[in-house]
């Protein structure tokens, strides 16, 4: 995958992903108060908040061109997954009383992803750092 190739993948995910929070965030600000309880909305408010910051995260990592392509593309995935496991795993925790599957048994699954987010923070400064040289 070129570079261009991979900045266009990084910013389109990052573009898709900052929608759907507003989206989420519209559906959590107006949809769901009807069906859950207040702790349930701020929860789920929280979801939406990372996603937001890590969609805003991949437009700016998509145009920093003085990481390397195979490095980008590690902090890329980390906040990918990350994004996924988190903000996603809280959403369903949220709405854990919406259906018949217990989410609760994935509640492991959100810290997994912070923590995925962190390395994303942290090889995004490593990386960063070193090009600087």
């Amino acid at each position: 995958m070129t570079n261009e190739v991979m900045n266009r993948t990084i910013f389109l995910t990052g573009a898709v992903l900052g929608l759907l929070a507003v989206l989420l965030g519209a559906f959590g600000a107006h949809g769901l108060g009807k069906l859950v309880d207040v702790n349930a909305i701020k929860t789920f408010e929280t979801g939406v908040k990372y996603q937001m910051y890590h969609a805003l995260f991949l437009l700016i990592l998509a145009n920093v061109y003085k990481i390397p392509e195979q490095k980008k593309k590690w902090v890329f995935y980390c906040v990918l997954v990350g994004g996924i496991l988190f903000s996603f795993s809280i959403y369903a925790l949220a709405t854990n009383g919406l259906t018949s599957f217990d989410f609760k048994s994935i509640a492991f699954l959100t810290p997994i992803g912070g923590t995925f987010f962190i390395l994303g923070w942290i090889l995004l400064a490593y990386y960063g750092f070193k090009s600087l040289k």
